[in-house]
C-alpha cells in the first residue's frame, strides 16, 4: 500500500455529512481512522489499491455515529447484565412474578431487578410487603428505571438496618408507614444509604455490564456517549477496557459533586479524577449537580406548589450560595457544569447560578448543560440563549403515557403543562440543544426516539392517538443535529467527531431506510446496516452484504 492509499472507502452511499460546507456526497475515504476525503464514487474509488478495504452502501443513507450526551452506560449495562429486567411489568402481579421467577434462577444470596416504572408503581402500591409476597426469605432490592426510586423488601431492610430509627438522609427519605416504619420504598439520596449497606460487585461485573451496554449502542448507530454519573470506579473499569482495545465508544463523563461537600474538597476530586483518567478516548470533563428530583415523587422544585390537592412543594438539594460558590469555582477551573433539573424552579435557579460564573469568570464556550428541563418557566427559555447553555434533552418522555397523563400533569396543572418538554419552543428560539436517552431510565435506540421527538406520541400507535403538545413537535432534520454536530459540541469533541468531514473520525452508520423522507411513524423501526469507530467496524447487521 501506498503512503496516501486509503485503508477503506465507502462508496455508494446517500452520505449526509451534516457538514454545512459540503452536505451530501456518494463516498468517502479513510485512513488510520480519519477521513481523508469525500466526494463522487468515482473520484473516492480512484483512490484505492489493491489492498483498501471497500464497501458499498447500496444507495443507503450514511450519518456520522450518533452521539448519546446523557447516559449511563456502565451502570445500566450492569444492571440489565446483572440482575433481572422488570421493565414489561405493569401491575403489581406481573412484578411479584417477574422476581419470583428470576428468584429461582439465581444462586446469588440477594435478589436485584431494575427498570419498574415510576409512572405506575410507588407508594401507593409498591412497599416491602408486596416484595414479601414474592420473595419472602432472601433480600430483595429492585431500582427504578427512574434512578431516583428503589424498593427493598422485609429482608433487605433487616439487613440494611433499616427501621424506624434511622433518620432520613440529606437529599433523600425513606418512605414511611403512619407509625414512622420505613415501608422499604427509598427516594434520592436514601438509594446510596441502602446501597452503601449491600454486598459490593467486583469490577469484573461491571466491566461486563459496559460490554453489554456498548454492544447495544453500537447496534444502534451511536460511537460516542457521555456517561451521566462517574466516580473512579467507572473510569477504571473504562481505562480497563480501552488498554485492552475492547472500548468501542468514545467516552466523556460528568462526576457527581454532592450537597455536603466543600468547594476545595469537590474541586480536588474532580480535578484529580480529570488528571488521572484522559486518553484519546476516555476523559472526564464535566462536573453533575442533581438540583432536584422527579415529578413521580414529589421531589421536584417547582416556582409554584404543586397544583393537586396535597400541594406542598420540594427543596433545592444544594443550599444555594453553595451551590453559587461550587459554580463559580468549577466554572473557573474550566470544568463544564451537567445538571440535572426538572421542575421550573431546579431550571431557574440553574440559570441563576450560570450567570453569576458567568459575571465572575467571564464569557467562554463551556456549553454548560441542563439536563431533562421536563418543565420550565417561559421567561427563562429566553435565557438559554443568552448564557450560551445547552439544553439536553430526552424527547421519548414527551408522549402521552402514565408518567406524564397520570401523574405529571395533575401535579402541576394545565398551564405549566403546556412548558412541560417544550423542545421546538427552546430549539426555535435558537438556544443549544442536544438529544439523548438517559438510558436505562429508558431505550437507548434513537430512532424510537428521534419518532417522538417528531410525532410527539408513543411508537406503535395509531396515528389518532392523542398527541403531547404538538406545536412542539420537532423536525428530523433538528433531531439528527442534536444526536450529531450539537452533541458532539455538547461532549467537547466537535473538532475530531459530529460530521463526515475530513481530519475527523471516521464514526459512521448506514441506516436500512432514509429517515428524513420516510413516514415519520416508521422512523422507529429503522435498522442499522454498519456501524464503524473510527473505520473499524463495530457492528455489522446480519445480512448486510456492504
Amino acid at each position: 500500500m501506498t503512503a496516501t492509499a486509503p485503508d477503506l472507502i465507502l462508496t455508494h452511499g446517500d452520505i449526509r455529512t451534516m457538514d454545512a460546507l459540503q452536505p451530501r456526497a456518494e463516498a468517502l475515504a479513510v485512513r488510520d481512522g480519519r477521513i481523508v476525503a469525500i466526494g463522487g464514487n468515482d473520484e473516492i474509488a480512484a483512490l484505492a489499491n489493491g489492498r483498501t478495504k471497500k464497501i458499498h452502501a447500496g444507495g443507503k443513507l450514511v450519518l456520522p455515529g450518533f452521539q448519546d450526551t446523557h447516559i449511563h452506560l456502565q451502570d445500566s449495562g450492569t444492571g440489565f447484565s446483572s440482575s433481572v429486567n422488570l421493565e414489561r411489568a405493569r401491575t403489581i402481579q406481573e412484578l411479584q412474578q417477574i422476581i419470583r421467577d428470576y428468584a429461582k434462577t439465581t444462586n446469588d444470596l440477594w435478589v436485584r431487578g431494575t427498570g419498574w416504572y415510576s409512572g405506575i408503581f410507588g407508594a401507593h402500591n409498591l412497599d416491602r410487603h408486596a416484595l414479601d409476597a414474592a420473595v419472602p426469605d432472601r433480600p430483595v432490592y429492585i431500582y427504578a428505571s427512574d434512578g431516583h426510586n428503589a424498593a427493598m423488601n422485609s429482608k433487605a431492610c433487616e439487613l440494611t438496618g433499616l427501621d424506624a430509627s434511622v433518620a432520613d438522609p440529606h437529599g433523600g427519605s425513606f418512605v414511611r408507614d403512619e407509625k414512622g416504619v420505613p415501608t422499604g420504598l427509598i427516594y434520592e439520596d436514601a438509594i446510596d444509604w441502602a446501597r452503601a449497606r449491600m454486598p459490593k460487585k467486583e469490577l469484573d461485573a461491571y466491566t461486563k455490564g459496559v460490554r453489554y451496554g456498548q454492544e447495544l449502542c453500537n447496534r444502534h448507530g451511536i460511537t460516542g456517549v457521555l456517561d451521566a454519573m462517574v466516580a473512579e470506579r467507572h473510569m477504571k473499569v473504562y481505562r480497563g477496557l480501552e488498554e485492552a482495545g475492547e472500548l468501542s465508544v468514545r467516552l466523556r463523563a460528568t462526576a457527581k459533586v454532592y450537597p455536603e461537600e466543600s468547594v476545595k474538597d469537590a474541586l480536588g476530586r474532580l480535578e484529580a479524577l480529570r488528571r488521572d483518567y484522559r486518553s484519546e478516548n476516555i476523559a472526564v470533563h464535566s462536573a453533575k449537580f442533581f438540583l432536584d428530583g422527579v415529578l413521580e415523587n414529589r421531589t421536584a422544585a417547582m416556582i409554584e406548589d404543586y397544583s393537586d390537592a396535597i400541594g406542598g412543594n420540594a427543596p433545592i438539594m444544594f443550599d444555594e450560595d453553595h451551590l453559587r460558590e461550587l459554580f463559580i469555582a468549577f466554572d473557573a477551573a474550566r470544568f463544564q457544569l451537567h445538571m440535572h433539573v426538572i421542575g421550573d424552579r431546579a431550571t431557574r435557579v440553574a440559570l441563576d447560578r450560570i450567570e453569576a460564573a458567568r459575571v465572575a469568570n467571564g464569557a467562554w464556550p463551556s456549553l454548560h448543560q441542563l439536563a431533562h428541563v421536563q418543565v420550565i418557566d417561559p421567561a427563562d427559555i429566553p435565557r438559554l440563549r443568552q448564557l450560551g447553555v445547552v439544553t439536553n434533552m430526552q424527547p421519548l418522555w414527551a408522549r402521552c403515557e402514565p408518567s406524564v397523563s397520570d401523574v405529571a400533569l395533575p401535579f402541576i396543572g394545565a398551564e405549566r403543562g403546556r412548558w412541560m418538554y417544550p423542545w421546538r419552543t427552546i430549539v426555535d428560539s435558537g438556544a443549544l440543544y442536544a438529544v439523548s436517552s438517559d438510558w436505562g431510565v429508558s431505550t437507548l435506540n434513537p430512532f424510537p426516539i428521534m419518532q417522538t421527538a417528531v410525532t410527539r406520541q408513543p411508537a406503535h400507535v395509531s396515528k389518532d392517538f392523542p398527541v403531547f403538545e404538538a406545536q412542539e413537535r420537532m423536525k428530523v432534520e433538528q433531531v439528527v443535529r442534536g444526536y450529531t454536530t450539537l452533541a458532539a459540541a455538547a461532549a467537547w469533541r466537535a473538532d475530531e467527531t459530529g460530521s463526515l468531514t475530513p481530519g475527523k473520525y471516521a464514526d459512521i452508520v448506514i441506516l436500512d431506510r432514509d429517515i428524513f423522507t420516510v413516514d415519520p411513524y416508521a422512523i422507529g423501526e429503522t435498522e442499522v446496516e454498519l456501524t464503524l469507530l473510527g473505520g473499524r467496524e463495530v457492528h455489522r447487521a446480519e445480512g448486510f452484504a456492504g
